[in-house]
């Protein structure tokens, strides 16, 4: 198969995704930051009683708090839950209205007083987060395409970098549009993303460098290609065995780590797809242009 064949293709539909994301992160919906970016509160409370989700959820039912999530955490039978909310105003005390209500609506003898947890997060930490958040994601980047120049060359940094900007942008791009929550998992998800994607493209880069040497003088597209093909089958095992273990997280893993299965599940299938198809074509392309100006 002849990869680089494919690139314009491929790069059209690279960029269409990109467009799509952008202006869906930026002009349409936004990002819908959880309270570890915005501000809010979180409650661990114990019940001496079997209890769910559902029931916790209406007993807090009200206008009073925004985006409530619950989840249970430990076994079933111990029956601990996590009550996370956004504060929807600053006059809002939502952090006292939570715990009145599961005191009245499920009775002080079946609840464990004090809650385990009672924590208020402002929004100015809840800010500073979200900086760090983006601060750590650039400096991945950049140490990513030092390590990179420095094991290869320039070229193949600049090729891999285009590559994980591409897989980012495009998970945190379907995230915005179905407007799913984005907190520090979900972040941790993304910098999990950019070393599974690095991993690949690694695997297809050292290829070429060795093929490189053995097949001197031979078309640099002939290389790659070539290159691509005897690690496709390494490729297409990882990322199936990774994308059935994440699958089964999604499906059954429940609520606690449903998004950040998800954002896994783009990120395997988008990193596997842009190490032959975005990475590799870039490289090339870079690489012909050098080769007209040492030419010229």
């Amino acid at each position: 198969m002849n990869f680089m064949k494919f690139r314009k293709v491929t790069y059209i539909l690279s960029l269409t995704v990109f467009i799509f994301s952008l202006t869906s992160i930026f002009f349409l919906k936004g990002f819908n930051f959880g309270i570890d970016f915005t501000g809010g509160v979180l409650i661990q409370v114990k019940f001496y009683k079997t209890v769910s989700e559902n029931q916790i959820r209406d007993a807090l039912s009200s206008e009073n708090t925004g985006n409530i999530v619950i989840q249970r955490i430990g076994q079933p039978k111990e029956n601990i839950f996590i009550i996370k909310s956004k504060i929807i105003s600053e006059n809002t005390e939502t952090l006292n209205w939570i715990q009145e209500n599961l005191i009245t609506h499920f009775e002080k003898d079946s609840i464990q007083l004090p809650f385990q947890k009672s924590e208020l997060v402002g929004p100015a930490i809840g800010k500073d987060l979200r900086n760090l958040a983006y601060l750590l994601i650039v400096i991945s980047l950049i140490a990513i395409l030092i390590y990179i120049s420095v094991r290869f060359q320039f070229k193949f940094a600049i090729a891999a970098i285009v590559a994980l900007v591409h897989d980012v942008i495009f998970t945190l791009g379907i995230f915005s549009f179905f407007e799913k929550e984005i907190n520090i998992p979900i972040v941790a998800a993304v910098l999990t993303i950019i070393g599974y994607s690095l991993n690949d493209t690694i695997v297809v880069f050292d290829r070429i460098r060795e093929n490189m040497k053995i097949m001197h003088g031979q078309a640099f597209d002939t290389i790659i290609n070539i290159s691509i093909k005897t690690t496709l089958n390494r490729t297409i095992i990882t990322s199936l065995t990774t994308l059935l273990a994440v699958l089964s997280l999604y499906l059954w893993g429940g609520t606690v780590i449903h998004d950040f299965a998800f954002a896994f599940l783009i990120g395997i299938l988008v990193g596997t797809y842009s190490s032959i198809f975005v990475a590799s074509p870039v490289l090339y392309d870079w690489w012909k242009i050098g080769s007209k100006n040492r030419k010229k």
